[in-house]
């Protein structure tokens, strides 16, 4: 921060939220290559009650930004002090996401290169625990004379700089903001203002090439940090380089959270066969080994994930991309519980079986142990393979709401298949008139079964049993 030009600035608000909440008061102080240049505030009308508490907080009432400008009689100010400097803040995501939200609603787009004294701070001085505000005036011995007001607290974040650049010193400082201030280089076949554009929420991205040929399908509880960072850097691996010389167009889907990006991610990755993600995971290529320990004279028997009526996953054990690989992992079992291999259906014929003879079986095919004592040895042995079974009646829709409440999406899925996600009852309605035809997915039998087991109760809505309408 001394070898560049730089803004510190703090922002006041109504809440926490940049979407909902609005900015109250802007203080920030230019810095030129580490010489003050000036120091500027105002108190902004946010067009809303300021909540009580934020008013005792911060000792912003309503009644002094009443008469204060709005944010659009500001906004070319702001823009003209911030532009061409880094802007540097405390929790810099948080005034940030103000200042492009309230650009946002002026149809303007708003960037600039940013750098956390939070960050930084446990970049110079990883030993400590705490790293606010607060603890830092204690340990560096700052002094504010009006904390909690904009103009104040940047002048803190300068004092701050100051004393860094006597411990740890000057070089320190620079190769820790070197690190944090490593920016992301837009390829060549997009637009400049493409990051701008990304939202700072959860989603999936998707890369797009020449002839719009799909790329690479992503996703992220930040799309715009992670599609930067494909982006940024001098240690990119292999695949970003290449995404980075062929893609030509950047898309994006948002979600209300992270379980909505997984199952999206999911489904257009089968969909869409993007030429640089994963070997994909059909749902056709996967086979299971079928067996029920009510019928245990019956071999294990393999069935192909296609043959699944949708979400039945009774008595199924492992999925396997193979029958080899299905088969290798019943012999590896087999193996290690000293179980049958004729019984499994592993050996042909009668009598004793090859395993029996290197002692790596019990005996239950030359009499030595019985049919039902080899079953239940099977059963025990199967258990580290076996597949959840649905853990509801029926079909059920998970609720899922965005960090700053402007989203609520309900999941629809039943016997571990998503149906479709909807935003109210009537999209719910449509669902149920045009049902998709389900189908057993490896992928989504996983996001959602580590999903469920975490304690969400409050966001499980049970939906009873939706049925395919009439021909």
């Amino acid at each position: 921060m001394f070898d560049r030009n730089v803004v510190f600035l703090d922002l006041e608000t109504t809440g926490a939220t940049a979407t909902r909440d609005r900015i109250t008061e802007i203080g920030l102080i230019e810095v030129d290559r580490g010489h003050f240049v000036r120091e500027w505030s105002t108190l902004v009308n946010p067009g809303m009650s300021i909540p009580p508490a934020i008013q005792a907080l911060t000792g912003i009432s309503n009644d002094m930004v009443a008469l204060a400008p709005p944010f659009e009689d500001i906004a070319r100010e702001v823009r003209e002090a911030i532009d061409g400097r880094v802007l540097i803040a405390h929790n810099a995501r948080f005034d940030y996401g103000f200042l492009k939200n309230e650009f946002r609603r002026l149809d303007q787009t708003f960037s600039a290169p940013l750098l956390c004294t939070v960050k930084l701070s446990r970049k110079l001085f990883p030993q400590h625990p705490r790293h606010n505000l607060d603890s830092l005036m204690a340990r560096h011995g700052l002094h504010c004379d009006a904390r909690h007001r904009a103009l104040g607290d940047a002048r803190v974040l300068w004092q701050l700089a100051q004393a860094w650049r006597a411990d740890p010193g000057e070089a320190a400082v620079l190769a820790a903001t070197e690190k944090l201030l490593k920016t992301s280089t837009v390829p060549a076949g997009l637009p400049d203002d493409v990051f701008d554009r990304l939202p700072e929420g959860p989603g999936v991205y998707l890369f797009y090439g020449e002839n719009d040929v799909p790329l690479y399908v992503g996703k992220s509880i930040n799309l715009r940090t992670r599609v930067m960072s494909h982006f940024s850097g001098d240690h990119r691996i292999n695949k970003d380089l290449r995404i980075g010389a062929e893609v030509k167009r950047i898309d994006w889907i948002e979600t209300a959270g992270e379980l909505g990006a997984l199952i999206e991610e999911a489904r257009l990755v089968k969909k869409l066969s993007p030429v640089h993600n994963r070997r994909l995971r059909r749902a056709g290529e996967l086979v299971a080994w079928h067996w029920s320990e009510r019928e245990p004279g019956n071999p294990p028997a393999l069935i192909s994930a296609r043959d699944l009526p949708a979400g039945d996953l009774q008595n199924l054990h492992g999925m396997f991309r193979s029958r080899r690989a299905a088969t290798e992992a019943l012999r590896t079992l087999a193996d290690t519980h000293q179980l049958c291999h004729v019984l499994l259906g592993l050996q042909k014929g009668s009598g004793p079986c090859f395993a029996y003879q290197l002692r790596k079986c019990r005996g239950a095919c030359a009499g030595k142990e019985s049919p039902a004592t080899h079953a239940l040895r099977l059963a025990a042995a199967f258990v580290s393979l076996r597949l959840r079974t649905w853990p509801y009646p029926g079909a059920i829709g998970v609720r899922e709401q965005s960090a700053d409440g402007s989203r609520c999406d309900l999941h629809v899925l039943d016997r571990w298949c998503h149906l479709g996600t909807v935003k109210d009852e009537a999209d719910l309605r449509a669902l149920q008139e045009d049902l998709p035809q389900p189908l057993f997915d490896l992928d989504t039998y996983h996001i959602l079964s580590r999903h469920l087991l975490r304690d969400r109760a409050t966001d499980v809505i049970p939906l009873g049993t939706i049925t395919r309408p009439a021909a």
